[in-house]
């Protein structure tokens, strides 16, 4: 199983050195496209290869025209299959952590807890490989308070690090019957805000970790992006008063995301490449949005 592991890798390693060579030759290709549709002469530096270019030009279509990447390849099969997830903590959780992590176990459908123990990230990483696991997900706190969670794509990453704020479970809603019992129907998604090519990655993290619901689910889960701080809400709806008369409930837990770093490896990955991190000056960019308007 190891080396199977250090084989998968390379590959997918040798798949993200070809990017620079693939991109380098669309873009030879689509200069001479445009120069033939417009009537305009072949640019000189590419005259000594327009005969083989116009050759590859012939044999393409839709699908095979634009050059994938390696981002493309790591959820290129999420479809196929329900994701199925690992939840854990850091090690020695407080009560509230615990109890928070159990509410996330019903939040993802097909998601499995497991107690940390003294077992390292790397040995984690592995099992989870080898049983087919197509998330970790791990909960941080700090002083009993929930404060960090870190979502990493098997096998090959990404790994998506988030800050926790204004945690409510529904553990501390005392009202029991306002919030009703907690379905496991999969549910519904709402996406909102998420319109930059950072806030299309971010959705897409978030959107793999559920799988496909059925059509009259009454489940929906909501992620709403407002000044790059992402409100999970969680509801259910029930039509009392006929199709036009929809009561929402919510029935928790309720928390807000705020992303700080992805990378393009999974969590035992030290070396893995960053591909964005907030920086401190971006904190004065008050008007610039990264996930969405």
């Amino acid at each position: 199983m190891l080396r199977r592991n250090v084989r998968l890798r390379r590959e997918y390693i040798y798949r993200k050195s070809l990017e620079g060579k693939e991109r380098l030759l669309y873009e030879k290709k689509r200069k001479i496209k445009e120069a033939l549709e417009e009537g305009k002469p072949i640019p000189t530096e590419l005259r000594n290869e327009e005969a083989a270019l116009r050759q590859q030009i012939d044999l393409e279509d839709e699908h095979t025209a634009v050059p994938k990447t390696h981002i493309d390849d790591e959820y290129a099969n999420a479809a196929e299959r329900d994701p199925k997830i690992l939840l854990t903590t850091s090690r020695n959780p407080s009560a509230p952590l615990t109890q928070f992590v159990k509410e996330l176990k019903f939040v993802f459908p097909n998601a499995q807890r497991m107690n940390r123990g003294g077992q390292v990230i790397s040995e984690i990483i592995e099992t989870c490989r080898a049983h087919d696991f197509t998330d970790v997900v791990l909960v941080h706190e700090h002083r009993g308070v929930p404060d960090g969670i870190i979502i990493s794509h098997l096998p090959f990453g990404p790994t998506a690090y988030f800050g926790l704020l204004n945690v409510v479970t529904r553990h501390d809603i005392k009202d029991k019957n306002a919030i009703g019992t907690m379905p496991e129907a999969y549910p519904h998604l709402i996406l909102n805000n998420f319109s930059t090519k950072l806030g299309q990655r971010t959705a897409n993290i978030l959107k793999y970790l559920f799988p496909v619901p059925k059509p009259d689910t009454k489940r929906i889960i909501t992620f709403a992006n407002q000044s790059d701080y992402v409100s999970f809400r969680h509801h259910i709806y029930e039509k009392r008063g006929g199709p036009k008369s929809i009561e929402l409930k919510e029935i928790g837990p309720r928390f807000e995301l705020r992303l700080y770093q992805i990378k393009l490896g999974t969590m035992d990955q030290s070396e893995a490449q960053t591909e964005w991190v907030i920086r401190p000056y971006m904190n004065t960019s008050k008007k610039r949005k990264i996930l969405g308007d």
